[in-house]
């Protein structure tokens, strides 16, 4: 793992781990705004509140009894992946330089958030559904336990899931044990993990991780000024791609060589193609895509290209099934939090006999 910050715990995928369709458990990313709280599963509740029939508190036994188990394969992909890029272009202090990794593809295991509201009963004016966990993070201002919100037609999608396990294993404290949400095709910031209520409301959550952070700020505003409502609040995940293999800064013999990587398209839209280019985007080369393993996943690809001797620097962009593509400069995506790097994924090696 990257680590970036041991407390909270951030951490990010090595490249090597995101090379499988689904990235093994002691290598999943870890993003964490504060300490990693400590639950007892025997005492633990669940309480469903807010606009709705019939509130509800269950234990992980009474969901696992009442609603039918489920199985989703997801990508989570942080807000913040690939912020290294931006950083290149201009300095966020305060911010972890994450690269390539805060992204990574698991098995989860648990109930349809759907099936649970339905049976809490949806009052008309429920147009969001807001989650809230117990680690207080001292990020926010003041500080306060996390919390997000999904609205209410994202929340009601089959995809959406109450996970008790990960990879067909209870899921693990660091990455939300006892329960979490997993929000397929949304930032992972909206999947909460260590799950304590689920509140069906008229307005997106106050809390501070939806109504002031992770949302896209002009270049010129001051993040520390910022307050509720300001700037563009993030959602469904920014079509994404980066290089896998080679290795940046690596040296290699001149002629052909595979080259690798991933590509994800959030929320219901699907990667289309990749492109693979030599000369910064003169002439492209359509790399092959790998079997997706599930609408929700990012799908990896590869191609064989003939790379000469000397610097040689490797560009890929990704389109999506709307026929959106990449943007192909980081400079015109740069803003003071760091957010939705998705321009063009480059790596510069050394070719030499």
């Amino acid at each position: 793992m990257v680590v970036h910050d041991r407390e909270p715990f951030n951490a990010e995928s090595p490249r090597a781990a995101l090379r499988d369709r689904e990235t093994p458990l002691d290598a999943f990313y870890s993003r964490n705004h504060g300490p990693i709280p400590r639950i007892d599963p025997a005492s633990w509740r669940l309480a469903v509140d807010g606009l709705v029939e019939r509130p509800l508190a269950l234990s992980l036994d009474e969901l696992r009894a009442r609603f039918p188990e489920t199985e989703v394969v997801a990508t989570l992909q942080c807000a913040g992946n690939r912020r290294a890029g931006l950083i290149e272009v201009r300095d966020i202090p305060g911010e972890d330089p994450w690269g390539p990794g805060a992204t990574s593809t698991a098995r989860w295991t648990g109930v349809r958030l759907a099936d649970v509201l339905a049976a809490a009963g949806l009052r008309a004016g429920a147009g969001h559904v807001a989650f809230a966990a117990p680690d207080v993070s001292q990020l926010a201002h003041p500080p306060q336990p996390y919390g997000g919100s999904i609205p209410v037609a994202k929340a009601v999608g089959p995809e959406v899931l109450l996970a008790w396990a990960m990879d067909g294993r209870p899921l693990p404290r660091v990455h939300g044990g006892p329960l979490r949400a997993v929000v397929p095709g949304w930032i992972g910031a909206r999947s909460v993990k260590w799950l304590e209520r689920i509140t069906a409301q008229a307005d997106p959550s106050a809390n501070y991780f939806q109504a002031t952070a992770y949302r896209v700020l002009p270049p010129e505003a001051d993040p520390s000024a910022a307050g509720p409502g300001d700037g563009i609040s993030l959602g469904p995940v920014a079509l994404n791609c980066d290089i896998l293999s080679p290795e940046a800064d690596t040296r290699l013999p001149p002629g052909p060589t595979l080259i690798t990587g991933y590509a994800l398209a959030g929320d219901d839209r699907a990667v289309a193609r990749v492109d693979v280019s030599l000369d910064n985007g003169a002439t492209w080369t359509q790399a092959e895509l790998d079997p997706q393993n599930g609408p929700w996943t990012w799908q990896h690809w590869r191609t064989r290209l003939d790379l000469p001797e000397g610097t040689v620097l490797i560009t890929a962009r990704a389109w999506d099934s709307t026929g959106a593509a990449q943007p192909e400069s980081p400079a015109h995506l740069w803003n003071p939090k760091g957010y939705a790097n998705n321009s063009w994924a480059r790596l510069r090696l050394a070719c030499r006999p």
